[in-house]
């Protein structure tokens, strides 16, 4: 379909209108909006006229006009406190990729863990008008919710990876305990039995949860930790290091370590390299994570698990549109499981 020369909206008279595109696909107005926004019931025939004419006179929809008209802005914000964007990055990527379907654009605010930080841009989305809002962090831990703006309770708020407190939002997150599991199951199945846990701080959420997973899960196969405790730290390279040389001095018969995150793992397989124990061959290492700036750097590649960040992302910017669309929330928690990633380490 071709607009003809001099007809209205063609490039001799400017940018093209709905009415060019309803004359050229020849329905009405309403209806060539109806085909445009999804709405309405029509034949798939008409719908697809009017999206030809819209692709043959490179008609653009007025956003504001249809934002006067629905009483949407069409945009949503991403909060987070994840100033390095280590967690917030990939959120983003897997949020677009369901929202991009939707032509939804997405605001991205970094709180920097700042309470009022996070209240400026709270104020600056509402605003803005956004549809709704994501909120994410670098942490596991649950977090308050949001509150203190007026308006907000009028807009859906889904937390993604950093749970709300309050079990009436919704939250989407990392499946912890199916994450240790897997990893365990791993190390046990390449006849690994004496295993040592090394993680991050005793007070993060994600280090106390998966070693709590971990150690029950070995409990089921008989088993317990090699050095009969959870080796708590930091989440560091260094600490990875001083902790594999402490439990090899103490608990020299340990044929496996499973770390707390990446960064910990590759710490243990330098500490390991540079006192000539090999990996695999006499000890396995599993990481947490699947980062790959230290899961692929590491000497060998780590064995990891990865905790579909992305797919958090993507899950926690569905259920917001599915909240969008049904003028409510759905409350509660969604878990998205871990995958195991095998690489040179087992």
């Amino acid at each position: 379909m071709t607009a003809p020369a001099g007809a209205p909206g063609s490039p001799s008279t400017g940018r093209a209108r709905l009415a060019d595109v309803a004359a050229l696909a020849g329905v009405s107005v309403g209806t060539a909006s109806k085909a445009l926004s999804g709405a309405g019931r029509m034949r798939p025939e008409t719908r697809q006229r009017v999206l030809d004419a819209v692709e043959a006179l490179g008609f653009r929809p007025n956003q504001h006009a249809q934002s006067l008209h629905t009483g949407r802005s069409w945009t949503v914000g991403l909060m987070t406190t994840d100033g390095i964007g280590r967690f917030s990055t990939p959120v983003l990527l897997g949020a677009e990729d369901a929202l991009g379907a939707g032509k939804i654009s997405v605001l991205l605010c970094d709180t920097r863990g700042d309470a009022i930080r996070e209240q400026h841009h709270l104020r600056n989305l509402m605003d803005r008008r956004v549809d709704g809002i994501i909120v994410t962090g670098r942490r596991t831990d649950p977090r308050p919710p949001l509150t203190g703006i007026s308006g907000l309770e009028s807009i859906p708020v889904v937390y993604a990876l950093s749970p709300s407190t309050d079990p009436g939002d919704m939250s989407v997150v990392t499946d912890d305990k199916g994450g240790a599991e897997l990893a365990v199951e791993h190390l046990l199945s390449t006849g690994r039995t004496r295993i040592a846990h090394v993680t991050g701080p005793e007070h993060h959420a994600a280090a106390r949860d998966r070693a709590r997973h971990a150690v029950a899960h070995l409990g089921e196969a008989g088993l317990e930790l090699s050095t009969g405790r959870v080796h708590f730290g930091e989440w560091s390279e260094a600490w990875g290091r001083r902790a594999a040389d402490a439990v090899l001095r103490t608990t020299p018969g340990t044929d496996a370590f499973f770390c707390g995150n990446d960064q910990i793992a590759r710490g243990v397989t330098d500490a390991l390299r540079e006192r000539g124990v090999g990996v695999p061959e006499d000890i396995a290492v599993v990481g947490y994570d699947n980062w790959d700036t230290m899961a692929l750097a590491s000497r060998p590649p780590l064995t990891t698990i990865d905790m579909n960040i992305a797919e958090i992302g993507r899950i926690a910017a569905l259920r917001l549109l599915e909240a969008i669309d049904a003028g409510e929330a759905s409350p509660g928690v969604r878990t998205v499981p871990c995958r195991l990633v095998v690489r040179e380490s087992t």
